[in-house]
Formats: structure tokens, sequence, C-alpha cells
């Protein structure tokens, strides 16, 4: 994803993304997308943890060390 992408967030609602290493390709335009742990929105531009592997969101450090352990 590149900051300076205006067209992103031309959609109020849920975005669809595929989940890389260190990046992610948005395949639907929204403005958030749900954690997998605790289904809170989390908007685009404060996302920083999710998992490659299982193509999740997570809100924060916390849930994603809680999917990690099982």
């Amino acid at each position: 994803m590149n900051a300076f992408d205006r067209d992103l967030g031309k959609s109020d609602g849920l975005a669809v993304l595929h989940y890389g290493d260190g990046e992610y390709a948005v395949l639907s335009p929204g403005r958030f997308v749900l954690c997998a742990i605790t289904n809170a929105k989390i908007p685009l531009d404060a996302l920083r943890y999710w998992s490659p592997e299982h193509q999740e969101a997570y809100a924060s450090a916390a849930e994603a060390l809680k999917r990690w352990q099982g």
C-alpha cells in the first residue's frame, strides 16, 4: 500500500485486503478492516498487525500474540 494513494478510502465500509509480508494490497476499497480476534473496526491508516499465513488483521499486538499462541 502506498500511503499517498487517495483512492483507497472512497468507500466508507469494509475493505478487502490481501495481506503480504510487510505490506498489503487493497482488493476492494474501504475505510476499515475487522480484527480477527475482537471483531473491532481497524481504520486502514491504523492497521499495523496482520498475518499473511492466516490472511487476518489484528487490532493490536496483544490480539496478534493471542492468535499466534493458538
